[in-house]
C-alpha cells in the first residue's frame, strides 16, 4: 500500500519517491510508488496528472487498496521524480471543496441534502433531493455560500475511529470503520471524504450557480468556482462586448437593441414573405402558357425547393394538373399532381429513382427527390418528362 502524501498536504506538488512494481495489463503500462501526491477517481473527482521522470501520467487508479498509475511507458530507474499538472488539481479542490460548501449550505438553508456529485470538465453538478427550486431560491443559496467563501473559513483534515466519530455531527455515515478521514470546514459540517481540498473557503474564489434542472425527481444544480467561474465570466464579456459594439451601445442596452433587432427582422420577414407571394403568383402565371394536355414540366436555374412547392401550388389551384420542376441550384425534383389518379408520385420515384443515383419518395399527389450531381437530376428529369407524356 502506498504512503498517501495528500492526506497531509493538498499542495504538494513535485516529490521524490520509489516505483515499488511496474505491470503492463492490456497494453498498457502502470507503476506503483512508495509514496504518492496522484489522487485517483473516485468520490465524484476525477484522477490527478502529471509527469514520473518526464513521463506522462494518464490515469490512476484504485483498486483495493493499491494506487496504479497508467504512464506511456515504463521507466527504467526505480527512483520517481514526480510532478503534478497543478493547474488541474488545483481546479479540483476549489471544485470539490465548493461542492462541500454547496452542499451544507443547500442542506442547512433548504433541508435538501446532496445526492450526487459529479465534477466534469466544462460544468460541475451536484444533484440535491428537491422536486423543485426556484430562481429566489437560487440566489440565496448562491450569497449564503459565496459569503462563507469571503469568511475564508479554515478547512482541515484528520482521521478517527469509530468511537470518535460517533461524537461527530456527521454529514453522512461512511461506509469504512476504521481509518476515517474527516474534513472539516470551520462552523458549517463535518464531512467524511478522502479527496483533496483547498485550506480556506477563500481559496475556493467564487461560487457561480447557472440553473437548476429537474432530473427525475430530484434538482440537479450546475454550478462554477474559481477560475473556471472566472473563464466563463470572462467568455461571456466577450460576447457581450461584441454584441455592443455589433448594436453601437452599450452592455446594458443591448437587450432592448436586439428587442428592436427582432421586430424590424420580424417586418422585413412580413415584407418578403409578402413579395415571394406576389412572385410566386406573377411566375405562374408566366408558367401557365406552358401548359399542354394538363401538364407542365420546367426546370430552374435557382430556386429551392419550397420555392417549386409554391409555384406548383399555385399553378394546380387553377385547373387539375400534373407539374414536373426541378432546380439546377439544388439538384432537386419536385411533382405533383391533382386530377390524375393513374398518376402516382411517390410510387413512380420509387420504382425510378434508384436508376439515377436518386433518393426521395413522396404521397400519391407529390414527391420530392434529390440528386448528387447535374447530370443525374438531369438524366431524370429528362426520362420523367417522357414518362409524363406516356402517361397522359
Amino acid at each position: 500500500m502506498s504512503a498517501i502524501l495528500y492526506y497531509n498536504d493538498s499542495f504538494l506538488r513535485e516529490w521524490t519517491t520509489t516505483i515499488v512494481e511496474r505491470k503492463e495489463q492490456d497494453q498498457q503500462h502502470f507503476v506503483r510508488l512508495a509514496e504518492t501526491a496522484f489522487y485517483p477517481h473516485g468520490g465524484g473527482q476525477p484522477c490527478d496528472t502529471g509527469v514520473i521522470n518526464d513521463i506522462a501520467v494518464l490515469d490512476v487508479v484504485k483498486e483495493e487498496e493499491v494506487i496504479w498509475h497508467q504512464v506511456e511507458r515504463l521507466p527504467i530507474e526505480d527512483q520517481a521524480d514526480c510532478q503534478l499538472n497543478w493547474e488541474r488539481r488545483f481546479d479540483h479542490m476549489q471544485h470539490h471543496t465548493g461542492q462541500h460548501l454547496l452542499s451544507a449550505t443547500a442542506l442547512q438553508l433548504f433541508d435538501a441534502p446532496t445526492l450526487s456529485f459529479h465534477l466534469g470538465q466544462d460544468m460541475v453538478t451536484i444533484d440535491i433531493d428537491r422536486s423543485s427550486f426556484s430562481d429566489a431560491e437560487m440566489t440565496t443559496l448562491e450569497q449564503a455560500v459565496n459569503q462563507r467563501i469571503y469568511n475564508n473559513l479554515a478547512i482541515k483534515s484528520y482521521f478517527v475511529n469509530a468511537e470518535q466519530l460517533a461524537q461527530l455531527p456527521i454529514v453522512k455515515m461512511p461506509k469504512v470503520t476504521e481509518h476515517i478521514r474527516i474534513v472539516e470546514i470551520e462552523g458549517v459540517e463535518y464531512n467524511a471524504c478522502g479527496g483533496t481540498h483547498v485550506a480556506q473557503t477563500g481559496q475556493i474564489g467564487i461560487i457561480k450557480l447557472f440553473k437548476a434542472e429537474k432530473q427525475k425527481g430530484s434538482i440537479r444544480l450546475y454550478f462554477k468556482c474559481g477560475a473556471r467561474a472566472l473563464q466563463d465570466y470572462n467568455d461571456s464579456l466577450d460576447i457581450l462586448n461584441t454584441l455592443a459594439v455589433k448594436f453601437n451601445t452599450g452592455r446594458k442596452d443591448i437587450l432592448e437593441r436586439f428587442g428592436k433587432w427582432e421586430e424590424d427582422q420580424q417586418q422585413l420577414k412580413t415584407e418578403l414573405e409578402q413579395l415571394r407571394k406576389a412572385n410566386d403568383i406573377h411566375e405562374a402565371k408566366q408558367l401557365s402558357s406552358q401548359i399542354q394536355n394538363q401538364q407542365l414540366t420546367h426546370m430552374f436555374e435557382h430556386k429551392t425547393l419550397p420555392d417549386l412547392q409554391r409555384i406548383a401550388a399555385n399553378l394546380m389551384a387553377e385547373q387539375p394538373l400534373t407539374v414536373l420542376l426541378a432546380t439546377l441550384s439544388e439538384y432537386k425534383v419536385f411533382l405533383a399532381q391533382n386530377g390524375h389518379p393513374q398518376l402516382k408520385c411517390g410510387a413512380f420515384f420509387k420504382e425510378h429513382l434508384s436508376t439515377f443515383n436518386g433518393k426521395g419518395g413522396g404521397s400519391d399527389l407529390s414527391a420530392q427527390a434529390t440528386f448528387t450531381s447535374e447530370a443525374d437530376l438531369i438524366a431524370f428529369y429528362t426520362f420523367a418528362e417522357q414518362q409524363l407524356g406516356i402517361m397522359h
